[in-house]
């Protein structure tokens, strides 16, 4: 007796990945996603930014990600960006960030803390290195209005236009839309904080 065994097989669904827009991504790192909030391997990161030279996935302004269609990531990540702007176009900013994010996503940004460099300021040190970062001593001057030594170099991208507080952060991210907002000092110098777009 012949034995006949029916062997099937199943194509799996390719898994899809959440996507994190990485805005303001400078030149391409993977470290420049915090692996608390974006374990390796497990999202896709789309990087855009208004430089051309560092060859990002899409050029763009953070005041306008046409180029982004609305609800079609997971996460905005943002690291020291929002300083960058006017303090006019931080609401446009943030509504881009809202109007990308699929509802249930959220933003996480940092900047730095201008409550705590004032209290360097007050102290008397402008000048001096409040702490090392990888491309050098920081110090309150650069907090305030630029990385100096990218500025000396023509990088007219890296100048501060405004500050924020952990009061008015959370304010600006509350009126843009977002819920479960949450920020929170660092222990150093900067600012964290994390919204939710409402479902």
């Amino acid at each position: 007796m012949t034995m006949i065994t029916e062997i099937t097989t199943t194509t799996a669904e390719p898994v899809t990945l959440p996507r994190v827009l990485h805005v303001g991504c400078g030149a391409a790192n993977p470290d420049k996603l915090p692996d608390s909030f974006f374990p390796r391997g497990a999202w896709t990161e789309v990087r855009l930014d208004i430089d051309p030279d560092v060859a990002p996935d899409i050029i763009a302004s953070i005041t306008d990600m046409a180029a982004v269609p609305a609800g079609s990531v997971d996460a905005v990540w943002s690291a020291h960006n929002l300083e960058h702007l006017w303090s006019h176009e931080v609401p446009l900013a943030l509504a881009e960030f809202h109007r990308v994010l699929r509802p249930g996503g959220f933003a996480l940004v940092t900047m730095p803390d201008l409550q705590q460099v004032a209290a360097l300021v007050a102290e008397g040190n402008l000048e001096g290195p409040a702490y090392v970062s990888a491309l050098g001593p920081i110090a309150a001057l650069d907090m305030l209005y630029g990385f100096r030594p990218a500025l000396a170099e023509g990088n007219a991208f890296m100048g501060h236009r405004t500050g924020f507080t952990a009061a008015s952060l959370t304010a600006h991210l509350q009126r843009a839309g977002f819920a479960e907002v949450r920020v929170q000092r660092d222990g150093g110098f900067a600012l964290w904080a994390s919204g939710v777009k409402p479902g």
